[in-house]
């Protein structure tokens, strides 16, 4: 988050949107087909150079402050504007906003040394390198992100990590890795673990493979990879904010990226409700007889749309929260809106597909596309049963029901 943000008036917001609308329009749309045929790492050159058109443009990094080459946005307008990038998987990359890299960019801007500013922030804030945050493992559940395997043991002057990671997003060619190890095996379950920047050429840093998805491997950023620690040595002041701090950075970090992620899919959900209208419209069911005719096509368009609004209005009020009274007074309502969103984001996703029939499922057009890669909406950033355990258990407190967390 960005505490020195300058706040927006409407007619400002208004134009930054259009404005975001139109580089989408010129640059981004048009990259979708080469980077579904050619992969990401096929089409670098042509995502650099629409990379650079938006820097050109004055709309690079919305979400990092000027002095780091950003736009400085405080957190409601970086969300709205996220609604508008999200309607390509392609747009919070051009426009410099994506994940991992920027819940990377928020913790070292915050906790970083200056050291670790200098070397890692900067470069990333201006694209010129690519990160991955390696937390989940294959061997312990992702849900419970207190129980982990990998460890980090200070030998000397450097940490030396041994662990398994999977599902570490980007890490295809990215330089360095912000690592979850336990550091403090003997200390509370909230405190055992540490976050560590690891450079990717360390010795011991294995790429293992990057993982299919759906029959779909990805590469670069547009991936998640399998990575093994063994002896893995890095400088004991790559540690980010201090031993045993790992878990609370984590959640520090995790709560606007679920922001970001939900006003991503809200754009997913409006270009999907977008392209279900104009499919309604163009295909014909019998000479003259438009799908649009149809009260089941009807009755999809009408429920996608008050479901669309009512998440939007969500995260926006969500995002209000975080603003006016930080991260933790949101923690419910972050929970409530990420199992809330992501399940109308498949819903609509869902009808597109279905309004489009056999096109609907084929590589023709983007919706198969997103509906692979988006079903994993309802699993990262915690399953939505975890989120629904969470929000539950702080109601029935107030009922005067005390219920353990997960683990207990």
């Amino acid at each position: 988050m960005n505490a020195s943000a300058k706040p927006m008036n409407e007619d400002d917001m208004k134009r930054l949107l259009e404005k975001a609308g139109e580089l989408m329009e010129s640059l981004v749309y048009p990259l979708e087909e080469k980077v579904m045929h050619e992969g990401f790492t096929g089409s670098a050159d042509a995502l650099k150079a629409a990379r650079d058109q938006v820097k050109a443009a004055g709309m690079w990094a919305p979400q990092v402050p000027e002095e780091y080459g950003g736009m400085g946005l405080p957190f409601r307008p970086h969300a709205q504007l996220s609604t508008v990038l999200g309607r390509s998987t392609l747009g919070h990359y051009v426009f410099g906003c994506q994940a991992p890299d920027a819940g990377n960019m928020e913790v070292l801007l915050e906790l970083g040394t200056d050291e670790q500013k200098d070397r890692w922030l900067r470069p990333l804030a201006a694209g010129e390198m690519r990160s991955c945050f390696s937390m989940t493992e294959p061997g312990r559940a992702g849900s419970n992100p207190t129980w982990m395997d990998t460890k980090a043991v200070l030998d000397g002057d450097e940490w030396v990590i041994d662990g398994h990671k999977w599902f570490t997003t980007a890490a295809d060619g990215a330089d360095f890795a912000i690592v979850m190890a336990v550091t403090e095996p003997e200390g509370p379950p909230h405190a055992r673990a540490s976050m560590i920047l690891v450079p990717t050429d360390t010795p011991g840093f294995d790429h293992v493979r990057r993982i299919s998805i759906m029959g779909d491997e990805g590469s670069g950023w547009a991936s998640h990879s399998e990575i093994k620690y063994e002896g893995c040595r890095v400088p004991k002041e790559n540690i980010i904010g201090g031993r045993g701090q790992g878990f609370l950075i984590a959640q520090k970090r995790l709560g606007p990226g679920r922001i970001h992620h939900c006003m991503r899919w809200v754009g997913i959900a409006e270009r999907a409700l977008d392209m279900m209208c104009k499919r309604a419209v163009s295909r014909e069911v019998a000479p003259g007889k438009p799908l649009g005719t149809r009260q089941m096509v009807q009755a999809f368009i009408a429920e996608s749309r008050a479901e669309i609004d009512a998440a939007r209005l969500y995260v926006e009020h969500v995002a209000d929260t975080i603003d006016q009274k930080g991260v933790h007074a949101a923690r419910t309502e972050i929970s409530c809106i990420k199992f809330f969103v992501a399940n109308v984001l498949q819903t609509v996703l869902d009808r597109a597909i279905q309004v489009h029939g056999a096109l609907g499922i084929t590589d023709d057009t983007p919706l198969s596309h997103l509906f692979r890669h988006e079903r994993g909406a309802r699993i990262y950033d915690g399953p939505d049963e975890v989120h629904k355990a969470s929000v539950a258990r702080r109601i029935l407190r107030g009922y005067g029901l005390e219920l353990g967390s997960i683990g207990k």
